[in-house]
């Protein structure tokens, strides 16, 4: 086998590869189509409890569509969106695709200048906000805003604060009868996704109608009509947005959300009949595995679900709530190059390439490296458009992306001889101490299993000489006062030496982005902080053990 090449792909039953047309891709054209066949059938449940049909839906895209157009907004424009999961965002998306606008949904957690970047980045020219992210712009130059929307009502006179014409969304509906609509490709883009920042300053990732629609048919190609998604991932995020192209492709039904909330998933779930979801990522398994567990646990609709990462914790959950999963790997660039077979039994394993695409591991020069080596992953596919097309704004970081003609996803991954790959850290976050490269993945696989720990994330901190110590950061399980010092002691026989962390940091949360990913840069950047614990300073010091030679 060719060093750094996994053969051989893997074929989804429920994806056909061959590429999608206009009509089987662009969500307008999508939408009419719903709205043709099933008018009457719902297609999405708000939180509100408010209720569309495939026939409103269209009818309230078009609207937004007309109301967008008579505002100026053109072909190739950009809708810069700042709001929660709502009614709101939903129509501002479809409106705006339906005359061949893109929409820039922005994190909600953004603040400063994290907000000043995006709107700068997007260029655009309307922003529609929540009115409670108001006060967020006070002070900040809104780049080239000219027209403020707020989605929803305020009690407020926010007009007389900001610097620009400001309007309540219940006037953006137009006149659907002069509005003209645009001709849109599958090459063209719907919405443009900021990345979560976790490892430095959020990138606008300019997406197609193909990417977004083979994200969605890969991740969630099971679903068909009957099925409903419940989606508790912003639509800010790749995930929540791929949920609801999901249900767009398929003709199946959405229950949108604002948030992950662990006590009441399993009623909601129940409560909204939903069929999958919009997966388990991440810190949210963990949550469902450590909730008491009940009688009637395996009494849901839930019939099949995305899980990750692929753990013990993981089928657990499964196993014990009676559902089917799949995993794999995706980025917001890309398109779930890797899927597994439905019920993987390999744990860790992000699956196999899927048909079309070709993944590498590489070392630092683009050079493969062994099978079974930790190398950078990198992808490209023989489709096109089924990667993002660039970086909105930064063409250096787009180009350091796509050097030698291959997507470079800046994670570290190795492959088996069977095709499989396992992720083993992003590479900005893997700890170099004292030779030693270090999966900070590892050591919070193994800090999880002491049955006092919630949460933890483990990075390296810097000390003088060029090198890294291995910190973590630990939220413990309600009630419980956590000890560094037991803490470490249960630690010390599980891992390597130079694994077992030098600080213990416990807080009772970690930083994190609306997409429960822990934000390292900021525990990072806050480095040893007062209330940190060291191990060395406790007198705990631990060496390589000397073997005996013979």
């Amino acid at each position: 086998m060719t060093e750094g090449l996994c053969v051989p792909d893997f074929h989804p039953p429920w994806f056909d590869p061959a590429p999608p047309s206009a009509e089987d891709c662009v969500f307008p054209r999508l939408i009419n189509r719903n709205a043709e066949t099933a008018p009457n059938e719902v297609f999405i449940r708000f939180e509100t409890g408010e209720f569309w049909n495939w026939a409103e839906t269209q009818e309230k895209s078009v609207a937004t569509a007309a109301a967008l157009q008579e505002r100026g907004v053109l072909q190739g424009d950009i809708v810069a969106a700042w709001a929660p999961n709502s009614p709101a965002l939903v129509r501002a998306w479809f409106g705006a695709n339906y005359i061949g606008a893109t929409l820039a949904p922005i994190n909600t957690s953004f603040r400063g200048r994290l907000v000043e970047h995006a709107l700068a980045k997007t260029g655009a020219k309307i922003l529609i906000i929540h009115p409670d992210l108001v006060s967020r712009l006070d002070g900040l130059s809104l780049g080239g805003i000219e027209r403020i929307i707020l989605s929803g009502p305020t009690g407020e006179d926010v007009a007389s604060v900001l610097p620009v014409p400001v309007e309540n969304f219940d006037a953006l509906i137009g006149n659907s009868e002069v509005v003209e609509l645009a001709h849109v490709e599958p090459w063209d883009s719907p919405v443009i996704i900021f990345t979560s920042g976790t490892t430095g300053p959020s990138k606008a990732v300019e997406t197609s109608y193909v990417q977004q629609w083979t994200t969605a048919r890969v991740t969630y190609g099971y679903m068909t009509a009957s099925d409903r998604i419940l989606v508790n991932l912003p639509m800010f995020h790749v995930g929540g947005i791929s949920a609801i192209v999901a249900a767009l492709a398929c003709g199946g039904s959405v229950a949108l959300f604002e948030a992950f909330d662990t006590r009441r998933f399993w009623d909601l779930v129940r409560e909204t009949g939903s069929t999958t979801c919009s997966g388990f990522i991440g810190a949210l398994t963990s949550f469902l595995h450590k909730e008491p567990a009940q009688l009637i646990d395996a009494d849901n609709p839930l019939r099949i679900c995305m899980l990750g990462p692929l753990n013990e914790e993981a089928v657990a959950v499964a196993e014990r709530f009676d559902f089917d999963y799949v995993s794999g790997f995706n980025m917001t660039e890309v398109s779930t190059p890797l899927v597994t077979e439905i019920n993987e039994t390999t744990l860790q394993s992000c699956g196999r390439p899927r048909t079309g695409i070709e993944c590498r591991i590489v070392d630092a020069n683009d050079s493969p490296v062994p099978v079974g080596d930790v190398g950078e992953l990198i992808i490209r596919t023989d489709q096109p458009w089924q990667f993002f097309s660039s970086y909105l704004g930064d063409p250096e970081a787009t180009a350091k992306a796509w050097r030698n003609g291959w997507f470079h996803s800046g994670d570290l991954l190795t492959c088996d001889h069977d095709g499989r790959y396992y992720f083993v850290d992003r590479k900005k976050d893997a700890i170099r101490r004292r030779g030693e490269n270090i999966s900070s993945i590892e050591i919070e696989m193994e800090v999880s299993r002491h049955p006092d720990v919630r949460e933890v994330a483990a990075y390296g901190v810097d000390v003088p000489g060029g090198d890294q110590e291995v910190m973590i950061c630990v939220v413990p399980n309600p009630g419980v006062e956590l000890d560094p010092k037991t803490l470490i002691e249960f630690l010390i026989p599980r891992m390597a030496h130079f694994m077992v962390p030098r600080y213990v940091r416990v807080e009772q949360e970690l930083p994190k982005t609306p997409t429960n990913k822990i934000q390292k840069t900021e525990l990072c950047r806050e480095g040893v902080t007062e209330n940190s614990w060291d191990r060395e300073a406790a007198g705990i010091r631990l060496k390589r053990e000397k073997l005996t030679a013979y």
